[in-house]
């Protein structure tokens, strides 16, 4: 491995497989063995690399990742935006290409200021800073992180330890000590032994039951997005939720949701709806649901409201760029149909709202794109005794994105240990527990309502208090270690 990797033309081909394999590490493929694959390629034979080189290696491994792993850009592109195949693919491409800038910095910035003392212990701390670079520069985009794939490996009861990051630090930690193992340092056999049983000494519950579960019914109205904001598709809306929810008139219930923007309208046209289903479903059972609204200044929201005695609302905090709100928009807007938003922009809800209260019990909620923010998530859980998420994963049509987006929020209920209770338009309709794991789905493209019920939790992982910055301190320090000691040979 380390002779192929030696080679810069080999180590760029690696360097797109080890993309390749990150992103069959991650749901659906679910082969998270991969993953410290993947990082071992990308160590293996770094230290030799030119900085120049180990920037190219990374922009060819971001390429290999993003063109395999995000391909529903294009869908939503294309199929969704109403743009023509050649620029379909010329602003996927732009968008892979942008998004490998991030491993080409960090590992280029890694060669040029990082010496070869540590670099087991460096090249880790490098990729977790890397990694939170790509979270939060240009409003972030924390998608097929190392870890995330680790959700169901022998490394997964460290997420509630550190989190996402931390998956990814002991994946990239892994990569680099097998490869030492490979070059016979069998040194390595210890740490790298540690970081893979210690899971097994760590609590299997970190948190409790925090009173009686709730039932619950998810309503997946599977509505075409093609005409969702039409006046068909408006009555079309209307139709289905009303007819799925009178449906549940009989079934003993605590709580109905409807998912992210569930009425194609605002809520001050939508509320004579919302209380005709509130009405056919009795005293007993309240309603939450996603809705747009728009105050008396003319700013518009994404929002989770409820009624039926459901105290509060959410307004979705961190939106998504080019789909809830136009950068630039004075330059793009009418330069391509993808540009023209079927609805108008958004404004971010407050950074510290407080939960709902449904149910008796107090929900954090994450309304689609946030869910895989996981500070964020953090955030509302230390105040929550379950996660909320609505969304609407049309826009990635029949693609690997809503598997992808599903075990995000898997992880987020394993990092919290809170259920996830996630209702979404056209699937993946899911129930997750606080250990991360789906105890009820529905599946994809079909009208239909999940039944099933949520346990309320009380108590903090280490991760929910924390967050992910004491990760990031020790990347840091991982990282700096190196630097000290290309000094000291100075």
């Amino acid at each position: 491995m380390h002779a192929f990797c030696r080679h810069p033309r080999l180590g760029y081909l690696a360097a797109v497989v080890a993309g390749v394999l990150t992103t069959l590490s991650a749901a659906p493929f679910m082969l998270w063995w991969l993953a410290p694959i993947a990082a071992g390629l990308m160590y293996a034979g770094l230290s030799e690399s030119t900085p120049r080189q180990a920037a190219w290696r990374g922009w060819y491994y971001g390429l290999g990742l993003f063109a395999s792993g995000v391909s529903w850009v294009y869908v939503s592109i294309h199929d969704f935006g109403y743009t023509g195949v050649p620029l379909a693919i010329a602003l996927t491409a732009l968008f892979v290409a942008a998004m490998a800038l991030f491993p080409a910095v960090s590992l280029g910035l890694y060669r040029r200021l990082i010496g070869p003392r540590l670099d087991v212990i460096t090249f880790a701390g490098a990729w977790v800073l890397g990694e939170a670079l790509r979270t939060w520069l240009f409003t972030g985009f924390p998608w097929l992180l190392l870890g995330s794939g680790q959700v169901d490996s022998p490394l997964a009861p460290w997420a509630p330890v550190g989190g996402a990051y931390l998956l990814s630090l002991v994946t990239a930690l892994s990569g680099a000590l097998g490869v030492q193992l490979l070059r016979r340092r069998w040194w390595c056999a210890l740490p790298l032994a540690g970081l893979w049983l210690m899971p097994l000494a760590l609590p299997m519950h970190w948190t409790q039951p925090a009173g009686d579960p709730v039932r619950v019914a998810l309503l997946q109205g599977n509505l075409s997005q093609h005409i969702k904001w039409t006046p068909q598709g408006q009555r079309t809306a209307i139709d289905t939720y009303l007819r799925q929810t009178r449906q549940l008139n009989s079934t003993p219930l605590d709580l109905v949701i409807w998912p992210e923007a569930a009425l194609p309208m605002f809520e001050d046209r939508a509320a004579p709806i919302i209380e005709r289903a509130q009405a056919s479903l009795g005293d007993e059972t309240q309603l939450l649901t996603g809705i747009l609204q728009r105050d008396a200044q003319g700013l518009f929201y994404n929002s989770v409201v409820g009624r039926n005695g459901v105290e509060g609302e959410y307004r979705k905090h961190h939106l998504v760029p080019f789909g809830e709100y136009l950068p630039l928009e004075s330059l793009l807007r009418g330069a391509i149909a993808f540009f023209d938003l079927p609805m108008p922009a958004m404004t971010p809800g407050a950074a510290d709202q407080a939960p709902l209260m449904a149910a008796g019990t107090h929900i954090g909620n994450a309304i689609c794109y946030e869910i895989i923010y996981a500070d964020l998530v953090a955030k509302q859980a230390r105040e929550a005794e379950v996660i909320l998420t609505l969304s609407n994963d049309s826009w990635f049509g029949d693609s690997l994105g809503p598997q992808q987006h599903l075990q995000m929020a898997r992880l987020r209920a394993l990092e919290n240990g809170r259920y996830v209770v996630r209702a979404t338009s056209n699937g993946v309709t899911a129930i997750i527990d606080s250990r991360g794991r789906i105890t009820k789905r529905l599946p994809q493209f079909e009208t239909a309502t999940l039944i099933g019920e949520f346990t309320p939790m009380e108590g903090l992982t280490p991760f929910t208090h924390t967050g992910s910055w004491p990760v990031w301190l020790l990347g840091l320090g991982m990282a700096l270690a190196g630097v000290r000691g290309r000094r000291r040979r100075g």
